[in-house]
C-alpha cells in the first residue's frame, strides 16, 4: 500500500494561496486532467468555516499539481483522503464520530475506472487511514468489501498503520457522545437539518492526464450509530464510483437515503446525456430528494470537468480544472 512514486510528486508540490475566488491558469495552459475534494454536505457552523476551508487547500493543491506532473487518479484520490483523514476538522479518520457503544467504527471504499476494480472496509476499527486498507482490499485480495474484525485483521497483515482509538479520537467527538448519553437527542435526530451540528464524510475524485478516472470516499459515520452500522461510504455505487467511460464521483450527507438512490452511479451515469459535471450532479441530488434525503456529491467527468452540488446548508468542497482551483463552503459560492 505504499506509495513512494507519488509521494516524491507529493513532496515537490508547492501548495497556493486558494480560497472562494478561483485562481485561474494562463491562456493557452492544455489541461487535460480535474481533481474535486469534499470534506462534508451539512450544516457547517459559522466557527468551523475556516478550519474546513484550511483543510482542503493541501490535498487539493497538491493533489492538482501531482497530476500535472503525471500521478495516476488512483494514486491521487487516496492522497488526498489520507490527508483529509488526518485532518480533525472532517469526520473521518481523526476526528470521526462515536457511535452509540463510544467505540469508533470507520467505513471507506476506493474504485479506479478503467476496469472498475474496488475495495472497501466498513465498520473497521484501529486503523490510521481506512482508504488505505480499502485500496488494500481492491489490490491484494480476491474481494472488493471486508467488515468488522476481518476488515482489521486484513489490515494487520497487510501492514497498514494501526493505532488506538484514543489517537484517533477527538474531545469534540467525546464531549456530543457524553451530552447524547445525557439525552440530548437532538445531536442525532436532526444531523443534517439547518440547525444541527455533525461533521460530514470526505472524498475525492480524479482524471488524470491518461484519461482515467479514480474515486474515493472516507468516514466515521452518523452520530450516534448502532454499532455495526453501515452507510453509503464503504458501499461501490453508492458513495463511490468511477467509470473511465463516463467519470468519477464521491457523495456524502445522510447515508440510508444515498444508499437506496445509489447515489454515486446516478450522479456518473447522468454524465452520459451530456450533462456537465455540475448538471449531472443536481440531477443526482434532485432523485436524493425524492427520498426525503440530504447530501451532497462531487463529480470529474472525462473531459476534465469538476463539479458539485448539495442540498444541505453548507458543503466543503474544493475544484480544480482547466479554470483554475477553488475551495468553497457557503451555498452563495459558485464555481466559473
Amino acid at each position: 500500500m505504499a506509495l513512494p512514486v507519488f509521494k516524491t510528486a507529493c513532496r515537490a508540490a508547492k501548495p497556493s494561496g486558494v480560497g472562494s475566488t478561483p485562481t485561474r491558469f494562463r491562456h493557452g495552459d492544455a489541461l487535460t486532467f480535474a481533481l474535486a475534494i469534499h470534506g462534508g454536505a451539512w450544516n457547517i457552523p459559522d466557527g468551523a468555516v475556516d478550519a474546513h476551508r484550511h483543510g482542503l487547500v493541501k490535498p487539493l493543491t497538491e493533489g492538482f499539481d501531482a497530476l500535472r506532473k503525471g500521478a495516476s487518479a488512483l494514486d491521487v484520490v487516496e492522497f488526498a483522503v489520507r490527508l483529509l483523514e488526518n485532518d480533525t476538522a472532517f469526520n473521518a479518520g481523526r476526528g470521526a464520530h462515536l457511535n452509540s457503544a463510544g467505540e469508533l467504527e470507520m467505513d471507506a471504499s476506493i474504485m479506479e475506472g478503467t476496469t472498475r476494480r474496488a475495495g472497501a472496509v466498513a465498520a473497521i476499527s484501529g486503523v490510521r487511514h481506512p482508504v488505505s486498507v480499502a485500496r488494500g482490499v481492491m489490490e491484494e485480495s480476491p474481494h472488493v468489501l471486508l467488515v468488522g474484525p476481518g476488515a482489521k485483521r486484513f489490515a494487520k497483515r497487510a501492514g497498514a498503520e494501526m493505532c488506538t482509538t484514543r489517537s484517533l479520537l477527538v474531545g469534540r467527538e467525546l464531549e456530543r457522545w457524553t451530552r447524547i448519553r445525557a439525552g440530548e437527542r437532538g445531536l442525532v435526530t436532526t444531523e443534517f437539518s439547518p440547525h444541527a451540528k455533525p461533521h460530514g464524510t470526505v472524498g475525492a475524485v480524479a482524471l488524470d492526464r491518461f484519461g482515467r478516472v479514480a474515486a474515493a470516499t472516507s468516514t466515521g459515520g452518523t452520530q450516534d450509530k448502532a454499532p455495526g452500522r453501515v452507510g453509503d461510504s464503504a458501499i461501490v455505487g453508492s458513495g463511490t464510483y468511477a467509470d473511465d467511460r463516463r467519470g468519477a464521483a464521491s457523495c456524502t450527507g445522510w447515508g440510508e437515503p444515498i444508499l437506496r438512490a445509489v447515489l454515486a452511479k446516478t450522479a456518473v451515469d447522468a454524465l452520459a446525456s451530456g450533462r456537465g459535471p455540475a448538471a449531472a450532479s443536481r440531477a443526482a441530488l434532485r432523485e436524493l430528494a425524492r427520498l426525503s434525503g440530504f447530501g451532497g456529491v462531487i463529480l470529474v467527468d472525462k473531459g476534465g470537468r469538476a463539479g458539485a452540488s448539495f442540498n444541505t446548508p453548507r458543503m466543503a468542497r474544493g475544484l480544480a480544472d482547466s479554470r483554475g482551483l477553488a475551495v468553497m463552503v457557503e451555498r452563495k459560492e459558485r464555481w466559473l
